[in-house]
């Protein structure tokens, strides 16, 4: 804002390592008029899950516009998680009402700007990006990249959630995903479903 952005996002992305479901890119919309955020507000990774659902009724009252964007498993398969990634931040983007000045985004690489061109990619929505700006650990030391860290991790908790009830066997509702020592024994022992990411090298099937 100092630097004469009227609108600021951030933005965080949750399930770039998870083995199964999407990733999911949260966005929040700031000025310099909205006051202090929730005091309980940290990194959702710092934050029990009964925690991060309670600030998300308070992170909406807070922020000016948010959203969550989407990118699923088969769409990771197929662009790879860097243009699934984008992909997803620029359908977040595509929600708000209006655009931010600048997004600031967590980590020190733009995946969210332009790409290179390529044969196979995802069609991006007709959204404009603003101006990008990285930042190494911002979930931790900015309130508005840490409160759309909340937002995706929420959803995606509640989206994986749904899912193991659709795909049982995987303890989905406990490791939301990710390659715990449990969950990598059900894929020996199941093998994948149609939402697991088929290319990340999953353990092969007992007996296939």
């Amino acid at each position: 804002m100092a630097q004469g952005y009227g609108l600021v996002g951030a933005m965080d992305e949750v399930g770039r390592g998870s083995v199964f479901g999407p990733c999911c890119v949260g966005l929040v919309v700031i000025d310099a008029g909205i006051g202090a955020p929730p005091g309980a507000l940290r990194d959702s990774k710092l934050l029990n899950e009964r925690a991060r659902e309670a600030l998300v009724a308070p992170i909406h009252a807070w922020v000016l516009d948010h959203a969550v964007g989407e990118a699923s498993a088969g769409e990771v398969d197929d662009f790879g998680l860097t243009a699934a990634l984008r992909l997803a931040g620029r359908r977040a983007l595509a929600q708000l009402r209006r655009l931010p000045d600048v997004v600031v985004l967590d980590g020190s690489y733009d995946w969210l700007g332009d790409a290179g061109a390529t044969f196979i990619g995802p069609v991006y929505p007709d959204v404009d990006v603003p101006v990008v700006r990285t930042r190494v650990k911002a979930d931790v030391s900015c309130a508005s990249v840490a409160a759309a860290s909340v937002l995706a991790k929420v959803h995606r908790d509640r989206l994986v959630r749904l899912s193991a009830r659709e795909f049982p066997g995987y303890g989905l509702e406990d490791n939301k995903g990710y390659a715990t020592a449990a969950h990598m024994a059900a894929l020996r022992q199941l093998g994948p479903s149609p939402q697991h990411r088929q290319t990340w090298h999953l353990p092969s099937r007992e007996g296939a």
